[in-house]
């Protein structure tokens, strides 16, 4: 199934927002007008997954700076989510949404439910409109880098506000060289 382009289905879930320490609803409306990134993972009180979210924890404010916010996405319930953030040092640290998609409906509409009934080890960015911009997916033993979404928010918002434009490898800033694609360029890079 293709990703990029595709808009998120519409959804309402329950989450855990540790910033608050409460119990919220995030439904596709709270996404829209602003930058998020979402990153699905196979389960809660596990070995990889910890590492990634404190990772993202990480990058956290610079991400929220760049006007993006973060919602993290497993099957397991909000429930698990509030024990595993009382219970692991690493998962104390965050501050960002944690999101249960206990009955699978969002994971499986994006094709990220795997074999087994968890979530793929996927990261989404999602346009102020909803629509998926970058996405990656790991095998489940492969931890993944949260600081590259920073680079990815900042391009794809540059891409939006210019149209026609290109952000080569590399790309990190408005200061750094773009590509107009066109004949010009042909076989010339």
């Amino acid at each position: 199934m293709a990703f990029i382009g595709r808009k998120l289905p519409e959804f309402s879930l329950d989450a855990y927002d540790p910033s608050k320490e409460e119990f919220v609803t995030v439904t596709d409306k709270d996404l829209l007008d602003k930058w998020t990134v979402l990153i699905f993972y196979p389960a809660d009180f596990t070995f990889v997954c910890p590492t990634e979210l404190e990772d993202m924890q990480e990058s956290y404010k610079e991400l929220k700076k760049l006007g993006a916010e973060v919602y993290s996405v497993s099957v397991d319930t909000h429930f698990v989510h509030k024990a595993w953030h009382d219970n692991s040092e690493a998962i104390s640290k965050i501050e960002y949404t944690m999101i249960g998609d206990s009955n699978k409906d969002l994971t499986r509409e994006l094709d990220l439910l795997d074999d087994s009934g968890k979530a793929l080890r996927a990261t989404l960015v999602v346009d102020p409109e909803n629509v998926i911009q970058t996405i990656e997916i790991n095998a489940d033993g492969i931890g993944r880098k949260a600081n590259v979404n920073i680079n990815k928010i900042k391009a794809a918002k540059y891409v939006a506000s210019h149209p026609g434009e290109a952000c080569p490898a590399k790309w990190e800033s408005e200061e750094d060289a773009t590509l107009t694609p066109g004949l010009d360029l042909v076989g010339k890079i």
